[in-house]
């Protein structure tokens, strides 16, 4: 197959264990934008959350793009806006009374800020606002300054109480949200539009780029979606169990330059 598009997750896909970027991953990506391949990182994080990354692989620029918020947001990676998929203040605000409810710690994040009435805030929340570089603000949902889009809503506390919580969800949420579970502290809520799957489907379309010219990179159960809409879904060897079995191919890990060796094989064909 021809490859035109790679959608690449971050966190235990292109990033080591210990969250660095291999020189080895750097030269593949720069190989593969250097044949004509469009590489675009597809993550959960907002884009100040991605922004290092992008520079180090020399992803710049507006003929560049991003995927952000598990595909909330399509921009270049200069931060052009191209799509973006929001929640409204009224979806936010019925978020924020289960929450209350459920007396579970919550965020609200935006491409300025991470915004949460919580005090003192969880230390997830903390730990979150310092991972993808976002300041944070203690404010309600409804308090939220005009005209920052609404991205992504997350429950986030400690496992046991995000466990007990997610088992008591209605299950009408299923259907008004796009919900997904990406790691044990936190349930990130989005608009019912958003996927990494539609993401890909989208860009590609804006692309001009057919499904059999994709390929997709990732590990976790939220990229699932992904590697089965794109021509090529490649599973890393650190991936659970079920996104391996249904990938498409399996790479090494990403302590053993997973990322590198799919594209050099699959997309390089070197």
């Amino acid at each position: 197959m021809t490859v035109k598009l790679i959608l690449l997750d971050i966190d235990g896909t292109l990033l080591t264990p210990n969250d660095k970027l291999a020189l080895s991953t750097i030269d593949a990506i720069k190989a593969a934008t250097a044949s004509g391949i469009k590489v675009v990182l597809c993550s959960g994080r907002p884009l100040a959350g991605v922004q290092l990354y992008l520079d180090m692989l020399d992803l710049t620029g507006d003929d560049q793009y991003v995927i952000t918020h598990n595909g909330a947001s399509i921009q270049t990676t200069n931060g052009h806006p191209l799509i973006t998929h929001s929640l409204s203040l009224n979806d936010a605000e019925r978020l924020a009374d289960l929450a209350d409810q459920s007396k579970v710690h919550y965020h609200l994040i935006t491409p300025q800020a991470i915004y949460t009435p919580n005090r003192p805030a969880s230390a997830y929340s903390i730990r979150e606002s310092r991972l993808v570089h976002l300041p944070l603000n203690y404010q309600p949902a409804d308090k939220i300054p005009a005209g920052e889009d609404l991205l992504t809503f997350v429950y986030i506390d400690e496992t046991d109480v995000i466990d007990h919580f997610e088992q008591t969800l209605p299950p009408a949420m299923h259907h008004q949200f796009y919900m997904v579970r990406t790691d044990p502290h936190f349930i990130e809520v989005l608009n019912h539009q958003v996927s990494k799957a539609a993401a890909l489907t989208e860009l590609a379309d804006r692309l001009n780029i057919t499904a059999d010219e994709t390929m997709a990179i990732g590990d976790g159960e939220n990229d699932l979606p992904m590697l089965q809409a794109a021509g090529l879904g490649v599973a890393m060897g650190n991936a659970t169990a079920t996104v391996q079995a249904a990938a498409d191919a399996v790479t090494s890990s990403n302590a053993e330059d997973g990322v590198a060796n799919a594209i050099l094989k699959y997309a390089l064909s070197l």
